[in-house]
């Protein structure tokens, strides 16, 4: 479809398009003698304290007495300082006005299907295997799950592109496309002309690319596509503090779309959905010294991956393969039996025993379409990837 034609309007709940937006104390006003918002003006009993430990990790220290944070005032309903500094991190983001702040990416999710879906009548369209909270979300919201399946191929978790085009094009009820990029638990880089054909195509509803994972993808296969907002009035992309920077902790998940989306989310969400103490930390991380520690982190993560955890793991007996594109901080990795078939009985079994018996927990995904016989495994430290290599070397060199 020509994107000029894109009407938002159209997808949107007539009740949402009707929302007159809580209005709360600091939308207006955030200086001076606040006495607006019924706070406690004498401060908070606790005060917290950002510090590090000697090993760099951050600790939260609370103690009585006054507070820096302000934590017994309402925080910034907008998070405008954490956005103008998401701003310096994605320069291809138009302005602060294109992105959404949310309680983790699960709280962005659950905004955008109770924004647009009307329950009991429409559908949201995901292609498996993919993140299991889409299709929690649209359960708990009453909204059909459409499953168009990835191509899965030997490995390859691409989009079926004609099939999620023909089936979101033919069925009217459909107003959310989902897409994970890198996907989870696939690991896979979507590639670009297959997201552009279903942008461009004559869908009238959002595509949303899940962007969790998008710093471990190698530079060579791609980049955030959060580049394509300002081109694509269709398109929204969630990011998240959760995984390059370590912070799943504070619960902060990133919405980027256009501003008359973002408009209609700031409207629909709760006033101060997202904490001080969450602002705080976000903040500090997104410093020009905090990006160079995400960085320098994640390519700790990506040379563990890539060069011991992949290949140690392939030198075991019963590895089968380690499938899909190996853009996040996991890989996928395939148990087969002495035959050499995808076997979820040894791979369930290895998973019960690691994590019951040997205080190693990694995840099943063998129930997952064209992931049989699979585990997730995160990559940790080096000294965590070198026990789950002699773990299940132990574990499998004693299966016949």
């Amino acid at each position: 479809m020509p994107v000029s034609s894109f009407d938002l309007k159209r997808i949107l709940r007539p009740n949402i398009l009707r929302l007159e937006p809580y209005r709360c104390a600091r939308d207006d006003y955030s200086e001076g003698i606040l006495l607006d918002a019924n706070e406690n003006s004498y401060g908070p009993a606790y005060q917290v304290e950002i510090s590090q430990d000697s090993k760099g990790h951050e600790k939260l220290q609370i103690r009585s007495g006054a507070n820096d944070l302000s934590l017994h005032r309402y925080p910034d309903p907008l998070g405008r300082e954490v956005k103008a500094r998401i701003l310096k991190l994605r320069p291809s983001i138009p302005s602060t006005d294109n992105i959404f702040l949310g309680v983790g990416s699960d709280e962005v999710i659950d905004m955008l299907v109770r924004i647009t879906c009307i329950p009991g009548k429409d559908a949201v369209l995901v292609t498996p295997p993919t993140y299991g909270m889409y299709k929690v979300v649209a359960n708990v919201n009453d909204v059909n799950v459409v499953k168009v399946p990835l191509v899965v191929d030997e490995g390859a978790f691409q989009l079926d592109v004609d099939a999620v085009i023909r089936t979101a094009v033919a069925d009217p009820t459909i107003k959310i496309i989902w897409l994970c990029s890198p996907g989870n638990p696939t690991g896979t880089y979507l590639r670009e002309e297959d997201v552009r054909r279903v942008l461009d195509s004559s869908f009238q509803g959002l595509v949303v690319l899940d962007e969790a994972y998008v710093d471990f993808v190698r530079p060579e296969r791609g980049e955030s596509y959060a580049r394509l907002v300002a081109e694509y009035p269709n398109l929204f992309v969630m990011q998240t503090m959760s995984k390059s920077f370590g912070l799943a902790g504070i619960r902060l998940g990133v919405g980027i779309g256009s501003c008359e989306l973002v408009s209609y989310l700031n409207n629909a969400k709760a006033p101060y959905n997202v904490s001080t103490l969450s602002l705080s930390v976000a903040k500090s991380a997104l410093s020009d010294d905090g990006l160079v520690k995400m960085r320098s982190v994640m390519q700790g993560i990506q040379k563990q991956r890539d060069e011991f955890l992949i290949p140690e793991l392939l030198r075991l007996p019963h590895v089968g393969a380690i499938l899909g594109g190996n853009d996040a901080n996991f890989v996928l990795c395939r148990i087969c039996d002495s035959n050499g078939r995808a076997s979820n009985e040894i791979a369930k079994h290895v998973y019960s025993e690691m994590a019951e018996n040997r205080g190693l927990v990694v995840r099943y995904r063998g129930s997952d379409y064209g992931c049989e016989g699979c585990l997730r495994i995160t990559v940790g430290t080096a000294e965590e990837n070198a026990i789950v290599i002699e773990t299940l070397r132990s574990l499998l060199s004693a299966i016949s």
